[in-house]
């Protein structure tokens, strides 16, 4: 049961990562709040391991910790760094007080959801299924409520990583070769976001999503 605890505490830092990659002034900031979030992720992977004793969680973990702590954030760092729009500032479309209580709704929202659910193997941890959940949506509301392309591309990674953990928590003896397609899908996705966000701003020389009324037609 310790272990679960665990489990369930290190979930409750996922949300305040999330705050942090979706409220940070610039996505080089955004890249290294989503290796802190996804280290913790790791971190809560291990502890999952050990609560249910399943060793597919361990290879999801050193899988996890060289694609979305390393690579991931190394490929977002790099290309998303050099790329400036002063004009939007941190492109956020609401004031940060709303955005912590919308997140702070979202979560609570997420515990009725999860504390619906009759599953035996979700007894235990339904804490953390709950933020898993609103980890999506908060990932689902950075899409929605941000300006900048490039911080939109962080609501996609958060969303990623909240349907990783749900499947991680409701189904920790799942083969390996999941992770491993988990973990390419993300990959891929994030080279190719990355591209068309730079091709953007080279062309356009903003990250304004508002500003690609010039692509209609």
């Amino acid at each position: 049961m310790n272990g679960f605890l665990i489990v369930n505490g290190l979930s409750g830092l996922l949300i305040v990562s999330s705050l942090l990659v979706t409220l940070a002034g610039n996505p080089a900031n955004s890249a290294r709040f989503y290796a802190l979030q996804s280290f913790i992720l790791v971190m809560l992977f291990v502890a999952l391991a050990g609560a249910t004793g399943s060793g597919e969680l361990y290879l999801w973990s050193f899988t996890a910790l060289l694609t979305k702590v390393i690579l991931v954030p190394a490929i977002m760092y790099r290309t998303f760094r050099r790329l400036s729009d002063p004009a939007i500032g941190s492109g956020a479309v609401m004031p940060t007080a709303l955005s912590i209580v919308g997140a702070a709704v979202t979560v609570i929202l997420c515990f009725g959801v999860a504390s619906k659910v009759t599953l035996p193997a979700a007894d235990a941890i339904k804490p953390a299924l709950a933020v898993s959940l609103a980890l999506f949506f908060i990932g689902l509301g950075c899409i929605v409520a941000q300006r900048n392309i490039l911080k939109q591309v962080f609501g996609y990674c958060l969303m990623e990583n909240g349907s990783h953990l749900t499947l991680a928590l409701l189904a920790p003896n799942a083969p390996e070769l999941v992770e491993i397609g988990i973990a390419t899908d993300a990959i891929f996705a994030v080279v190719v976001m990355a591209a068309l966000g730079s091709r953007i701003f080279d062309t356009l020389h903003t990250l304004d999503a508002r500003q690609l009324t010039s692509l209609k037609g």
